[in-house]
């Protein structure tokens, strides 16, 4: 008798054959990431959502869903959402503050207004979401974490410049302090206002603004006076 094979013998039962399901191919295995790997990728995904949606209105939920983990890793690495965002702002105040240090090399008063000027505008245009991070208003803002003390210590820098300057034409050395932060409050507002415009180009914003600051300077009065006052 011939030898009937299963897919035969099926058909002649009156039932279909089931074909031989290929082995699944096995998908491939997720790297796990070191702690140090995994803090870096939440403080990234922090600021990120920091920038976007400020302090208050992020959520540990929102951060540990981005991030792709569980909400218990957010606390284990930062104790919640006030410590992820307190290391969030402490980077980007040193990240700032290092830059405008470094850029401020010149010797010329007018150079280093130039220089701390393009240093602002250069982070705000390549670090968007630090500088939305440091400008955006939060109940964890101290005096060590806030985009105005950053400012402070550009101003008191600028404030020695000032002085020595002050001195060599007559004016009163004690009023540098004032200049300072002026001339510092000036660049600063006007990088939050190019933050959302960006237009003109960083360097003619910078060029402006020392325009302004630095012939400003030039055609002081060593006492002035309001016009209203000299009215009465």
């Amino acid at each position: 008798m011939p030898e009937v094979s299963d897919e035969a013998a099926a058909a002649v039962g009156g039932r279909r054959a089931t074909p031989t399901a290929a082995p699944k191919a096995k998908a491939p295995s997720r790297v796990r990431m070191s702690a140090a790997q995994r803090r870096e990728q939440l403080i990234a995904t922090g600021r990120q959502l920091f920038a976007e949606r400020g302090f208050d209105a992020t959520s540990i939920e929102e951060v540990a869903s981005r991030a792709k983990v569980s909400k218990p890793v957010v606390y284990e690495h930062f104790g919640g959402k006030e410590g992820l965002y307190a290391v969030v702002v402490d980077r980007e105040v040193r990240a700032l503050l290092d830059r405008i240090t470094t850029a401020l090399t010149a010797g010329h008063p007018r150079e280093l207004l130039e220089q701390a000027a393009l240093a602002l505008l250069g982070y705000i245009e390549e670090e968007t979401s630090g500088f939305r991070v440091l400008v955006r208003e939060s109940p964890l803002m101290s005096a060590t974490g806030t985009f105005s003390s950053i400012m402070n210590d550009v101003a008191h820098q600028v404030e020695h410049i000032l002085g020595a300057e002050f001195k060599s034409r007559g004016y009163d050395p004690k009023l540098a302090e004032l200049y300072s932060q002026a001339l510092v409050g000036m660049v600063a507002l006007t990088g939050s206002w190019w933050l959302e415009v960006r237009k003109p180009r960083k360097e003619t914003v910078a060029a402006h603004l020392v325009n302004l600051a630095w012939n400003g300077l030039s055609h002081l009065e060593a006492k002035p006076t309001l016009i209203t006052a000299r009215r009465h």
